[in-house]
């Protein structure tokens, strides 16, 4: 078929892709340059400064990776994971499960610490079993995409009380819009994406490492076995070295370097503040209207808001009125929780009290015509 392709505008309140600012979009309408041209060399520079104000950290090897957050999870895992390291994975939703079988498939011995999906995981049994392990990694996700849960990331540092050990924390649904606090919680290694809390469209992810886990990648045995996830060689071509490595997406990048100056130009504190409100400002109509959250509020992403489907409803029905009625998608549970919830996004440019407001009546108009008695 020829011709141009016309997409509908949409109200993204799914788990991502969230709806991006004008001028993030407008951004990648800029000229193309050259992926070594000095001119572009000053685009990644500024973008490795703002993420780090965004990571909050000084980490010094801080930048995009070619590819979305799965390949930021994979790099991470790839450099810090030799074969026959013992590893230590919280588990308590779907990405918590990719986590583990990722490091199981570069090499390592799995410890796996479970939970109820929707719950979060007792830090006194993280502590038990990091205790009676060997592991010097330990992996946990921060926000729990498939549950719309919040990990207390900031209790890991504590570990270090038993023996010293290498952090690594999936900070995918919360960086820009949940405090992440890298140096203050003394986190080695996260990774993240653009098309949530940052407000870019999809297709990078941001890592950042910390001095200790670059001294576990000098130290390897061997190269890792993938050379496009290869950190130190990534980093020869962010750092002033300017090795080539890979042919830099300059339009993805020109949009990530936008949607960071967006974030600092609102402030971090008022970001997560305006994520926080409208976060509650939508729970509180949902339990108005008779339906319940799955997450226990001290536990709740802000980002993205998990709620429990009426015994009777039919999920793929609901969301499909609100797709085709109202223009508005959510996103659909799944592996242990589909067809039980809904998962509701509230992200980046898409986290308005206007968003709420419009989705609840929607909600509410397609609940009562579904049979149940939304008030």
């Amino acid at each position: 078929m020829t011709g141009s392709f016309h997409p509908p505008q949409r109200i993204l309140l799914g788990p991502g892709p969230s709806n991006v600012e004008p001028r993030v979009l407008e951004a990648m309408m800029k000229p193309m340059l050259g992926y070594l041209d000095p001119v572009y060399l000053q685009c990644m520079d500024k973008i490795q400064a703002l993420l780090r104000s965004v990571f909050e950290t000084d980490n010094r090897v801080t930048f995009s990776i070619s590819g979305t957050g799965g390949a930021g999870m994979e790099a991470c895992l790839a450099n810090l994971v030799e074969d026959g390291d013992e590893v230590l994975a919280c588990v308590n939703g779907f990405f918590g499960q990719r986590a583990a079988e990722l490091a199981e498939r570069w090499g390592a011995r799995v410890v796996r610490l479970e939970s109820e999906w929707g719950r979060p995981l007792d830090m006194q049994r993280v502590r038990e079993a990091f205790r009676k392990s060997s592991a010097r990694i330990v992996i946990m996700i921060h926000a729990e995409t498939s549950t719309g849960m919040r990990q207390p990331i900031e209790e890991l540092k504590a570990l270090r009380d038993i023996r010293d050990a290498i952090f690594v924390v999936d900070s995918v649904t919360s960086l820009g819009a949940h405090p992440v606090g890298i140096d203050r919680n003394e986190i080695d290694a996260s990774y993240s994406c653009t098309q949530k809390g940052l407000g870019a469209p999809p297709g990078l992810s941001p890592v950042t490492f910390s001095e200790r886990a670059l001294e576990k990648m000098r130290g390897r045995k061997q190269r890792p076995r993938s050379w496009y996830l290869d950190v130190q060689l990534i980093d020869k071509y962010w750092s002033s070295e300017r090795a080539y490595h890979h042919t830099s997406p300059a339009l993805m990048n020109y949009a990530l370097c936008e949607a960071l100056a967006v974030i600092l130009e609102e402030g971090l504190e008022k970001r997560w503040e305006r994520h926080r409100r409208n976060s509650e400002a939508f729970v509180a109509g949902i339990e108005e209207m008779g339906l319940e959250m799955l997450v226990e509020a001290q536990h709740r992403l802000w980002t993205l808001n998990t709620v429990r489907i009426p015994q009777g409803i039919d999920d793929a029905r609901v969301r499909a009125r609100l797709l085709n009625e109202h223009n508005i998608e959510i996103g659909a549970g799944f592996g242990a929780l589909k067809g039980k919830i809904w998962r509701v996004g509230l992200m980046g440019s898409g986290s308005t009290l206007n968003n709420v407001l419009l989705l609840l009546a929607a909600l509410r108009r397609v609940l009562r015509a579904e049979g149940f008695p939304a008030s």
